[in-house]
């Protein structure tokens, strides 16, 4: 009976195998075998998505309770999945002319994504920090893989001495959960809290908080979010729109699922928590970027924001929430694509530029990029009709209907404060002087872009598959 429970790890067991074997191949190839090893990396990962989606979708627990498989995890492993695969594909051009194109940066990578897919499938608390430290210390070096450069290394060890801070702050709600109930299993922990008569202790509350607080720190919620800006600005670009959209899908699948599965009886304790982390978010989000100059330090602002919109529906806490969070995480992992593919498009004859009023007149040099950022800018927004409208939409219809009025009115409000930045970028693109152009696209980076626009703009002509997914995958969770 031990054999078929490896069978519902088959995706990860694959990653693990592919992570070894190309770091033999990048070994025994030497310093020429960037390129292979990366497209082999995107190749595993697909392979490892497509057994994510052949697999069993029923509800299945392994592993003496340890990891669990279902059609929620199934659809964020996917969507993570996805994302570090195009993540992979977008370095590789950047790397290779920025001489960085050694082969343990896809390997690092397909390791972090690893760790994101035990993080996603855990119902321990033992399995999810496990795979939290396996995604953290992949992505600790990959943030200082630039080591001639003082500020990606500056990056680098900021995000690591955070990152260690909010892990120890992790294992000590952890220790104090486990105290209280006398258990570190998901599936237990549900049993006790729906006990009749069971009272959450001050010291068990106090645990929850501090686990809040380390998941938080993975997804850049406020007041954890400290190490954002300044390593999305420091680290080589590629890590920044990997770090944008693949990492914040699995912590916000660790969100949802610790709090809706085995603390889903303890809402009036952590609910209010949730909130105010939201509130914070989104206010923070919306007001700090508005002076960035840098336009990968707004994104890091922009990414902040766009977590506490995601967070608006996990404090919900209903079926209808959680299927908000999981539209507007992809739509947001998409539009993140899309931006990024243009950041790593910003390419002048002395090499690559990160100002926004390097942007001017765009609308006239690059007529065809201008026009999908400036559907990217409208939809982080929130105007419609474009995607990042239905994500938000989404989210703050289930806050409303959960009876939080204040969330989503505060959330429409920040919505609003937040246009001006995004809205400030189109100015510049088409009314500012014209600055130096940019040289021309990638062909990669081209189609990504392309596609990213193509669906961020006609999301709503057909938003079912989406929408059924989403939904299908929320209700496993309130079985």
């Amino acid at each position: 009976m031990v054999l078929p429970e490896f069978s519902y790890a088959l995706p990860e067991i694959f990653l693990a195998v592919a992570a070894m074997a190309l770091l033999m191949l990048g070994v025994f190839k030497g310093k020429e075998s960037s390129r292979t090893v990366s497209w082999a990396a995107v190749a595993s990962i697909l392979v490892a998505a497509g057994l994510v989606l052949t697999g069993d979708l029923e509800s299945r627990i392994t592993f003496n309770g340890l990891y669990q498989t279902d059609a929620f995890t199934a659809f964020m492993k996917v969507l993570a999945l996805c994302a570090s695969a195009i993540a992979i594909i977008m370095s590789m051009d950047y790397n290779s002319r920025e001489k960085l194109d050694r082969f343990e940066f896809p390997i690092l990578m397909v390791i972090a994504t690893l760790g994101m897919m035990v993080m996603i499938s855990a119902n321990d608390l033992m399995s999810l920090y496990m795979g939290i430290e396996l995604m953290s210390l992949s992505l600790y070096v990959t943030a200082a893989f630039r080591r001639d450069s003082v500020r990606s290394t500056e990056a680098g060890l900021k995000y690591f001495v955070l990152g260690a801070l909010s892990s120890g702050m992790l294992l000590y709600g952890c220790s104090l959960i486990y105290g209280y109930t006398g258990t570190t299993n998901f599936t237990n922990f549900q049993q006790i809290f729906a006990a009749e008569g069971f009272e959450a202790g001050i010291g068990l509350i106090v645990g929850i908080v501090f686990l809040i607080a380390g998941l938080a720190f993975k997804v850049s919620a406020v007041p954890f979010h400290m190490w954002t800006p300044d390593v999305y600005e420091g680290v080589p670009t590629p890590v920044t729109a990997f770090f944008a959209a693949a990492p914040k899908v699995a912590g916000m699948a660790l969100f949802i699922k610790t709090f809706m599965i085995p603390f889903g009886d303890l809402i009036a304790q952590w609910q209010q928590v949730i909130v105010f982390i939201s509130v914070a978010s989104m206010i923070l989000g919306a007001f700090a970027a508005i002076n960035q100059k840098n336009i990968k330090r707004l994104m890091a602002y922009s990414s902040i924001g766009h977590m506490g919109y995601a967070l608006v529906g996990l404090a919900a806490g209903t079926p209808e929430g959680v299927r908000g969070v999981l539209v507007y995480l992809t739509i947001y992992v998409i539009m993140n694509i899309g931006t990024f593919a243009i950041i790593l498009s910003m390419r002048q004859r002395n090499g690559m530029v990160e100002e926004i009023g390097h942007l001017a007149g765009l609308g006239k040099s690059r007529p065809m990029m201008a026009l999908m950022l400036m559907i990217f800018m409208f939809s982080l927004a929130g105007i419609p009709p474009l995607a990042g409208f239905f994500g938000k939409f989404y989210v703050f219809v289930s806050a409303v209907n959960a009876g939080l009025y204040a969330l989503a009115i505060i959330g429409l409000l920040t919505s609003v404060v937040g246009a001006f930045y995004y809205i400030r970028i189109v100015k510049i693109m088409y009314f500012d002087e014209e600055a130096e152009g940019f040289e021309p696209v990638n062909r990669t980076l081209a189609v990504l872009m392309g596609a990213s626009g193509l669906f961020t703009a006609l999301f709503f002509v057909y938003p079912a598959p989406l929408l059924s997914g989403a939904a299908a995958a929320a209700e496993v969770l309130f079985r």
